[in-house]
């Protein structure tokens, strides 16, 4: 093993290391393995950078701007309608949401598709009087299964046919993956309607020191002329019993006390911790005569008057109160409401916050918000859109404000088909048919010019353009052919089929604590080096390793989209495996035989 085989399997451990650990940012991380392959001399400092004029890269980029105009015009809202009519049953409006969402996922981003369906989830899982967890989980795998359908349906697809181009064999076809990944999410989808969601713990009740996924922990301050002043805790809690909401803790003198005295006497200015519906707030701040949220210019109206609806009209509008989640990129991650000055900004207040169906231990002012958080928040409908929206966090109540726009959608929709036909057909390279897509949106305004880098995941690009040359340093310096050579020979034993199914394995099983785009980015170099040492087409192997890259059912934080369904479903870390695991044997099961089919070795 010579030197620089050894450098590169060091930052490359390190590298795995600190994204299973998730202290950091991946993209943090991916950029400092970059630098360390520089600094190394591993990669020369004039091409550090040349992964972010790569065509996946420009391609992914382009594509999530192409998403952003879908969805911000409500393209696909027509089609959520009329496949999920009122008089839907349980099974085929499961079969509807995650079927539309595989579809939509297979033509845009999946992370896109979920936010899009997920309103319409949660209004499905009320409608049936379910758990939404049963329903959440069905949906994000059913988007992550329908993203391996196409060359620009998930980001590790597009790096794995930049690879193949990169070896000299040209890169995948816009419908190349359909064949495998189709079927594969076809039965997966099967399984998912009629068997999957019932694996799926139905967490719509908590345990002790738990709550349901649709309550909060709210703070609500003892305004100024309240029947509560001088009650006891236990005298106050009884009148909340009707509602089903119960007092957990004090704030005094912004002291936090958990588990108060129940014979402790409420005081003037008192914040209380209260546990309750969203649907329920307003009648229990209303029992209880507070003032909910943390205005010090209290919305003027008479202190008498009954707020038993969950808007106010106020001097300068109504105000509403609206559910929130917080999407993995948002903005918000790592902030809290007081740290961006949310109220005097923005002139809206955050009322409450639920985590994973745990109570928080901190002040809501202060909370530095994760994602998957669900908000509970307070103002005027223009000022939280505009929120929302600078921020990207997804509206999960009815009351989405978020306005359709029909000759747009229209023109959007032409946009996509035309950017995916001029592909398919060879017309144009797939980085420059969405580069195109991108330009033709911004000229006709479906996205404005301003908005257009705003729609881009950053992070993600960043991951992508820093991995792609250490991926590359791995095949220069021999270390890929080094670990294929370990893969193949030592545990497959030179047997291509075992060596395509340990490849598909041990990538999978990666996905499931890594970014997939990283996964794969990862693997590549591995799959190609093998299929050389194997004397056998790298086709396959690539295939396995996009499926594997793709297929991360067992944790939360393997795909966004897991992260996602956290706070609305009120599920845990493990959780997850109880239907990822019997998914992943699923998809290793159907996908070999389909692989050897489609693309012999």
């Amino acid at each position: 093993m010579t030197v620089p085989q050894i450098e590169i399997l060091i930052v490359l451990v390190a590298t795995v290391a600190l994204f299973l650990w998730g202290r950091w940012r991946h993209d943090l991380v991916a950029l400092a393995a970059l630098m360390a392959c520089v600094l190394l001399g591993l990669i020369s400092a004039d091409q550090a950078f040349l992964g972010f004029g790569h065509p996946a890269v420009i391609t992914v980029a382009c594509v999530l701007i192409l998403s952003r105009g879908l969805q911000d015009t409500g393209a696909v809202d027509r089609l959520t309608r009329w496949l999920l009519p009122r008089g839907v049953g349980l099974i085929s409006g499961i079969a509807a949401l995650a079927g539309l969402g595989a579809a939509l996922s297979a033509f845009m981003n999946n992370v896109g598709a979920m936010a899009l369906l997920l309103p319409v989830a949660l209004q499905l899982s009320k409608r049936f009087d379910m758990a939404p967890s049963r329903i959440l989980m069905p949906l994000a795998f059913g988007t992550i299964l329908g993203g391996m359908s196409t060359l620009i349906g998930t980001p590790p697809n597009l790096i794995v046919s930049g690879f193949r181009e990169g070896a000299g064999s040209g890169s995948f076809g816009m419908f190349d993956f359909l064949p495998v990944g189709g079927t594969v999410a076809l039965i997966g989808l099967t399984f998912l309607v009629l068997v999957g969601w019932r694996l799926v713990p139905a967490r719509e009740k908590g345990s002790v020191g738990d709550f349901d996924t649709g309550k909060y922990l709210a703070e609500a301050r003892v305004r100024e002329g309240s029947s509560s002043i001088g009650k006891t805790l236990n005298q106050a809690d009884a009148t909340l019993d009707q509602d089903g909401a119960q007092i957990v803790g004090l704030i005094r003198d912004d002291i936090r006390l958990y588990a108060p005295n129940p014979r402790r006497r409420i005081h003037l200015g008192d914040i209380l911790v209260i546990e309750a519906e969203p649907d329920d707030l307003s009648k229990v701040i209303s029992d209880l005569e507070l003032s909910l949220g943390e205005r010090e210019k209290p919305v003027e109206q008479d202190s008498t008057e009954s707020q038993d609806e969950d808007t106010a009209e106020t001097a300068s509008g109504p105000i509403v109160l609206q559910e929130l989640a917080v999407l993995p990129d948002s903005g918000l991650i790592g902030r809290s409401a007081g740290g961006i000055k949310l109220n005097e900004r923005y002139a809206i207040s955050v009322l409450a916050v639920s985590r994973q169906g745990r109570r928080t231990v901190r002040r809501v002012k202060t909370m530095r918000f994760k994602a998957g958080d669900l908000l509970l928040m307070q103002g005027p409908p223009e000022a939280l859109a505009k929120f929302s929206n600078e921020y990207r966090l997804v509206p999960l109540a009815d009351r989405d404000i978020r306005l359709p726009k029909p000759r747009k959608a229209i023109i959007a929709t032409a946009i996509m088909v035309l950017s995916i036909g001029s592909t398919a057909l060879g017309v144009l390279p797939a980085s420059a048919s969405f580069a195109l897509g991108v330009l033709l949106m911004g000229v006709s305004g479906i996205i404005p010019p301003r908005d257009l880098y705003k729609a881009v995941d950053w992070p993600v690009i960043v991951l992508l353009a820093s991995l792609i040359p250490v991926a590359g340093a791995m095949a220069s310096t021999g270390t890929a052919d080094l670990l294929a050579n370990a893969l193949l020979n030592e545990l497959a034993q030179g047997t291509p089929v075992l060596a395509m199914v340990l490849l598909l394995v041990v990538t999978m099983t990666l996905s499931d604590f890594m970014n997939n785009a990283a996964t794969a980015a990862v693997m590549c170099p591995i799959a190609l080096s093998g299929a050389q040492q194997l004397g056998v087409s790298a086709d396959p192997l690539l295939m396995a390793v996009a499926i594997g890259a793709s297929c991360a059912f067992l944790t939360p934080i393997g795909h966004q989209n897991n992260t996602l369904i956290l706070g609305p479903g009120g599920l845990k870390f493990g959780d997850y495996w109880r239907l990822g695991l019997p998914m992943e044997i699923l998809v290793v099961v159907v996908s070999i035989p389909m692989l050897l089919l489609i693309w012999p070795l």
